[in-house]
């Protein structure tokens, strides 16, 4: 355990994240999603268990660290639900109510399914939980943190 840090920030997880630079995603998925077959198709190869935990207190623990991408229209994307690309189910409401807690107002752009696939196999790595909820799958880029000179 480390101060301050969220205990569900693995090793694992926090290598990730650091080693993620400006404009890569990180794929958050649900208990349902393929994630051991895409992950090895990422740019690292990564797959990050993080076991029963829910989608939204995943993201609230990821969201406590990374900064989300504030020069494009879609940082935070999610797979849409087939058939009903209006609909807004549990997880992505509740991973929302996450993203106002963190600060951050951007929208969740949802993405067909199949696209969904394409777009998390060009992400950084995968992570994923076991909420068992349909359509908890979402990609976060990673923005930068303003800051002023070092002071080393």
């Amino acid at each position: 355990m480390l101060k301050t840090l969220d205990p569900i920030l693995t090793p694992d997880l926090l290598w990730v994240l650091a080693a993620m630079g400006h404009g890569d995603d990180i794929a958050l998925v649900d208990g349902n999603f393929p994630a051991e077959s895409v992950a090895a198709e990422t740019i690292s190869g990564e797959l990050v268990n993080l076991g029963a935990v829910p989608i939204d207190r995943a993201a609230r623990a990821i969201l406590s660290l990374l900064p989300l991408d504030g020069f494009v229209d879609d940082p935070v994307r999610c797979m849409e639900v087939v058939g009903k690309p209006d609909e807004v189910p549990e997880p992505r409401a509740a991973v929302r109510a996450e993203i106002e807690a963190a600060g951050e107002t951007v929208p969740i752009v949802a993405i067909e399914r199949y696209a969904f696939y394409e777009a998390a196999k060009q992400s950084f790595a995968v992570v994923k939980v076991a909420d068992p909820r349909f359509y908890g799958c979402f990609l976060l880029r990673k923005g930068v943190i303003a800051g002023g000179r070092p002071t080393y």
